[in-house]
Formats: C-alpha cells, sequence, structure tokens
C-alpha cells in the first residue's frame, strides 16, 4: 500500500475547504487532477475518505482519522525541510531558466515563489523563449537548466530530462454540447464538429500527431497562441478543442461554463518537466533548484503509515 505527497497536499486541501474546486484554485491545479488524486489515494488505501454532496466534500470517520495521519505526514516532511534549511542559507549564486510561455503561465510561478522563499541567497533568472531556442541556448552554455514540455526534446542525445508533471489531455466543450450526452467519446465524434486549434508551445504539432495516427482530422475553424482565447470560444460554443488539464479552469472570462471529458481514443499527455545538457556538472545553486522542483511537484511515493 503506497501513496505520494501530492497526494496528501490534495487530499487536505480538500478536507480543509470543504469543496475541490476551491481546492483546486488554491493549489494552482485543474478541479480534475484534485480528484484523480483523491479518487487513487481512496484506491491504495481502499477506503472511502470523503462523502460527496452538492455543496461540496465533507470527511468520512475513516477521512477524518487518515487526516490525522496526514497531517503528521505532511508535518513531518516540513521538519525535514527545515532541517535542511539550515544548509540552505548558504547556498548563493545564480540559476539561469529557460522556460517556455506554458510553463511560466500555467505551472512555475508557485514552485518560483516557494523555491526562493527556502533559498533566498540564490537568484533565479527566468527566459521565456521557444523551446528549440531554450533547447540552443542549453547547449551554448547561456542557459543552466531549463523547465519546458520534455515529451518534445529534439536533443535528447545531448539534452538530459526529468519529468515533474503529466498533464492528462481531454476533450472541451460548451455547457451544452451535444456530445456530452455520449456515454463515451471518440476522436471520429471529435472530427464531426468545428474545432479550436491552440498553436502555443507546438500545441498544434502535438495534436497533428495523435490526429495523424487516425483516419480522422480536427475541422479547424481558428487557429490562436492565446489559451484565454480558446477558452472563451469554447465556452461560448464557437468549437471545441482537447487541451491539458494544467491549462484548464472551469470557467471562461466572460463566466461561462467549460466541460470536459475523457476520449476513448489514446491522447498523449503533456509532460512538463527538467532539462539540462546531459554530462555538465551543476553549480550549487543549480542544484538546489533541481532537487527542489523534483521533489515539491512529484512527491515520490510514500509506504502507509496504517
Amino acid at each position: 500500500m503506497s501513496f505520494s505527497l501530492k497526494q496528501i497536499r490534495y487530499f487536505i486541501a480538500a478536507a480543509e475547504s470543504g469543496q475541490v474546486s476551491h481546492a483546486a484554485m488554491e493549489l494552482n491545479v485543474s478541479q480534475s487532477a484534485v480528484t484523480s488524486a483523491i479518487q487513487q489515494l481512496e484506491a491504495n488505501l481502499d477506503l472511502q475518505l470523503f462523502i460527496r454532496n452538492p455543496t461540496g466534500v465533507s470527511l468520512t470517520p475513516e477521512g477524518a482519522r487518515f487526516m490525522l495521519q496526514a497531517r503528521n505526514v505532511m508535518a513531518a516532511v516540513d521538519e525535514a525541510m527545515r532541517i535542511s534549511n539550515s544548509s540552505h542559507a548558504t547556498i548563493t549564486g545564480r540559476v539561469r531558466v529557460g522556460v517556455t510561455y506554458t510553463v511560466a503561465g500555467y505551472f512555475l510561478p508557485r514552485q518560483h515563489v516557494r523555491f526562493q522563499r527556502n533559498f533566498p541567497h540564490v537568484a533565479i533568472e527566468m527566459f521565456e523563449a521557444p523551446r528549440i531556442e531554450i533547447e540552443q541556448a542549453l547547449l551554448d552554455g547561456a542557459l543552466d537548466i531549463a523547465v519546458i514540455l520534455i515529451s518534445n526534446l529534439d536533443a535528447k542525445d545531448r539534452l538530459q530530462s526529468e519529468p515533474l508533471l503529466r498533464s492528462r489531455r481531454q476533450l472541451w466543450t460548451p455547457l451544452d454540447h451535444p456530445l456530452l450526452k455520449s456515454e463515451e467519446i471518440s476522436i471520429a465524434d471529435v472530427s464531426g464538429y468545428p474545432f479550436i486549434m491552440l498553436s502555443v508551445d507546438e500545441a498544434n504539432q502535438t495534436a497533428g500527431r495523435y490526429w495523424s495516427k487516425t483516419p480522422y482530422e480536427p475541422n479547424v475553424i481558428f487557429t490562436t497562441s492565446s489559451v484565454e482565447a480558446v477558452r472563451s470560444m469554447v465556452a461560448a460554443g464557437m468549437g471545441i478543442t482537447i487541451l491539458s488539464d494544467m491549462v484548464y479552469r472551469p470557467w471562461s472570462l466572460e463566466g461561462q461554463r467549460i466541460e470536459t471529458r475523457i476520449l476513448t481514443d489514446p491522447i498523449p499527455t503533456m509532460d512538463v518537466g527538467l532539462a539540462w545538457v546531459r554530462g555538465r556538472p551543476f553549480s550549487d545553486a543549480t542544484r538546489a533548484f533541481h532537487d527542489f522542483l523534483a521533489l515539491a511537484s512529484s512527491g515520490g511515493s510514500m509506504s502507509s503509515l496504517a
């Protein structure tokens, strides 16, 4: 029996807020990511931790007992971090970090703030650029490390990578879309409706790869580099799209609802991770940045305390 630190964090956030949606906003992740983590935790523990109701969630008696253990686990982790923090103050220097648009907007800010709180004497210099430019800057020595979509890396023979987050891609639709009436939705079903294509961070190229493995093509009526434009257009009913949970939010800027559904066809995840030059030694500051993000993002598996 095992669980991850991420599952525990998500469980505690949902328990304390009483609503999965509020927990997702606090954690800066999608609602489906919190739901999935809690479901995995319940499956691993073979316990029902929450009672679901129209107004939110509340702990079962088993959930309340596990809450005590969960807080003990996180307290132990915090204590371990405080102990290691005694050496954090001695680490100085700068880390030149390359980031792509999606990572800069939807993944890195929260981790950046936490890192700076733990390593106050390490200066993080972030540079936003397309993945191809970031890869070249790493190879040229202009960057120390990058946080990018590693699933698209070209120079895999010269760059080493480590995943931080695998974000599921789902179908996005407006609230009243006909496809929502179906129990199962396939790529073939999606191809029959207007499609809004996102182009930023090579999203359209990735989409092209998985669409090309089917006999169908998306009926693209508009292509944009703006995630918010896609969100507004889908919510308004102009079209549908397939995007990752990391950039999903249930509401458009105009306050219109967006629904998601899992497709029956295999759709690749969007993999955010660290990348650096293979064999090039890290400075102490870069090593601290690498290790902190690896721990904070993934939360390794832990044995149950039961």
